[in-house]
């Protein structure tokens, strides 16, 4: 495709379960870019994990090729020549979890199809998608999804993405992914609103964006490119910028959305280079592609802006069952993090669980599908420790031979010291002030839910900020958008289930990191028998560090298996005992031989085995069992 006019970069942003991966269904079956036979309920989504959940967790791509015919009607702007053109779609996640995906099918793109429910109208998710777009500069079309349902309220949704956006009627089209409806309509808008890429005059040195890749068993690291300007071909040889790697790619092409070899990619095509790596560390999401020159003359080529890193909200460790499979969950979770540019990760010990990792996710659901990624395609079973936030310290001391597991890579360059689990938490004595961070939260509610909601927010310690109105009309108020100002510790584990439980499931959220706020942040340690167990212990804020400690250690006394003796379970803050439950003791009927005689040889008897059980308490040591750790840490 030689023709960069007839080129058409788009994709398909919504707020969760919308009807994206649905409507791309029907684009790709309406311009044949899929025989009939291949064509099955989302198609787009790859994953095992997306089709059974039917949510989508990875952008994909696909190709498309459409012959315009042109629409008759208004002829206010200048239409496009007929003929063929190229279409490549970016199907985007809707899950806040995954907006980082988001964020760079946008800068792949030139255009966006911004779909809403006409059965829930605008979400949360919705207006956050909107400004990455707005932000992108990409020529936005309006589109209300599923028309066709009994429960669609299309005029009110209508009257919501005109007011909130402000976009005109005649801008808005009707569709259905399940029927078709509108989808003709959809390609023609394409063609029509969105602009053709813009790329350099031709001659230009070669630059291409890397916006994504993955791992092929065959290919090895495969980069799916936006080629700005220039042209790559089978022959070239690459360098990547960031990197700094030679490659010769074994092959390059389009996605179909299947892999369909080509020649070449020309500027403002989208398509992969399959590199042929197994190194996954020598292509960086955000990376510059440019030609390889003898004379050093690539050194000279300025890389592209790639994306600002993803900023990890959520740290939990992760350790695999059988010791023995660490070489393989290291060698898995390095190739995931390839498919998946989200992920941090370090390594750590721990005295009760063995080697692994401490990663960073984007939020729980983020968490959850990545272990489960993990144990199903690499076959690892793994545990994973309880969730928690990251927190930085300004300590009061420059002897960090105090610290214990101390990593000089956690020093922050304003001085601040990170910590992500309890283990890694100093002495008291040792912290002059405990940072912990905050985030924007906007909460998209019916009316008749705002109290519920503020009250929630507030008793998760949320600072209210603004509260606006939306989708005004004859009968009132419809929607509000509330802005709170809240810790992420708090919104972490099932703020959104709570959020969803008090709206009847019709509120939804979107966050982003705001700052590091003091925080009164306290090391809970979970003593079995005195003697402190690691991985159990958490950090939590001294007002809820009472009620969480309550309810693990009542748990852990349900789970730990009987001993001979008495074993006291504690809850401790420093020497303070916050909560205690006991695990009861085995115990021999003693008297069960008598048969009679002074009631002083039966309490003979009994004095006599409580004196043993003391003693054996004294010198007896608990050996907690790993899958009483997996059980406690899996229903935390």
């Amino acid at each position: 495709m030689s023709d960069i006019s007839r080129i058409r970069n788009f994709c398909i942003i919504a707020h969760i379960d919308h009807g994206k991966s649905t409507l791309a269904d029907r684009l790709l079956e309406v311009t044949g870019t899929l025989a009939k036979r291949d064509i099955k309920d989302r198609v787009m989504d790859t994953l095992e994990l997306e089709q059974e959940r039917g949510i989508t967790i990875k952008l994909q791509t696909a190709r498309m090729l459409y012959d315009y015919q042109g629409q008759e009607g208004s002829s206010e702007q200048q239409k496009p020549s007929q003929g063929e053109y190229v279409l490549n779609l970016i199907d985007t996640p809707g899950h806040v979890d995954f907006s980082y995906e988001v964020s760079r099918s946008v800068a792949a793109s030139e255009g966006a199809l911004l779909l809403v429910d006409a059965t829930q109208g605008v979400q949360a998710q919705t207006l956050s998608t909107y400004f990455k777009a707005l932000e992108q500069n990409l020529a936005i079309i309006p589109v209300i999804n599923k028309v066709d349902m009994d429960i669609a309220d299309v005029d009110r949704t209508k009257l919501e993405m005109m007011d909130t956006f402000g976009f005109k009627e005649e801008e808005i089209i009707l569709a259905s992914g399940k029927s078709g409806i509108g989808v003709k309509e959809i390609l023609d808008a394409i063609v029509e609103r969105v602009p053709a890429p813009r790329v350099a005059p031709e001659g230009s040195a070669l630059k291409a964006l890397i916006y994504d890749s993955f791992f092929h068993e065959y290919k090895g690291v495969v980069a799916l490119v936006k080629v700005e300007q220039g042209k790559i071909t089978n022959r070239d040889k690459l360098y990547f910028i960031g990197s700094e790697t030679v490659n010769t790619p074994i092959e390059v092409g389009y996605l179909k959305p299947v892999m369909v070899t080509s020649t070449a990619l020309e500027a403002g095509e989208v398509g992969y280079v399959a590199t042929g790596l197994k190194d996954i560390r020598q292509v960086h999401v955000g990376d510059t592609i440019t030609h390889f020159r003898e004379n050093k003359g690539h050194l000279e080529i300025e890389a592209l802006p790639g994306y600002q890193p993803a900023k990890p909200m959520v740290f939990a460790s992760l350790y695999p069952v059988d010791a023995a499979d660490f070489s393989e969950f290291q060698d898995a979770l390095e190739k995931l993090a390839l498919n998946d540019a989200a992920i941090s990760y370090q390594r750590e010990n721990s005295q009760a669980l063995g080697t692994g990792f401490v990663c960073g996710f984007l939020g729980l659901l983020h968490l959850e599908i990545v272990q489960e990624r993990l144990e199903r395609e690499f076959d690892i079973d793994l545990i994973s420790t309880s969730p928690t936030v990251e927190f930085r310290l300004k300590l009061i001391t420059t002897d960090y031979t105090k610290i214990p597991r101390f990593n000089p890579a956690n020093l922050q360059e304003d001085g601040t010291y990170r910590v992500r689990t309890a283990a890694d938490f100093p002495e008291t004595t040792l912290v002059d002030v405990v940072l912990e961070p905050w985030v924007k939260l906007e909460i998209f509610t019916p009316e008749e839910y705002v109290g519920g909601v503020m009250e929630l927010c507030q008793q998760k310690r949320g600072v209210y900020k603004s509260m606006e109105f939306l989708s005004k009309s004859s009968t009132g108020a419809k929607h509000a958008v509330l802005v709170y100002e809240i810790p992420s510790l708090e919104i972490m584990v099932n703020f959104f289930d709570q959020l969803k439980s008090l709206s009847h499931g019709y509120a939804s959220m979107d966050y982003s990191f705001l700052e590091y706020r003091p925080g009164d942040i306290v090391k809970v340690d979970i003593l079995i028998n005195q003697v402190e167990a690691e991985a159990l212990s958490f950090l939590a804020h001294r007002e809820s560090a009472l009620r969480k400690s309550r309810t693990l250690v009542e748990k852990l006394a349900e789970i730990i298996p009987r001993q001979q003796f008495s074993v006291p379970i504690q809850a401790a803050i420093g020497g303070n005992i916050l909560a205690r439950a006991d695990v009861k003791a085995y115990r021999k009927d003693v008297t069960a031989k008598l048969y009679g005689g002074d009631e002083t040889r039966k309490m003979k008897l009994l004095n006599k085995q409580k004196k043993g059980k003391k003693k054996m308490k004294a010198i007896g040591k608990v050996e907690v069992p790993k899958e009483v750790f997996m059980t406690a840490l899996r229903s935390g």
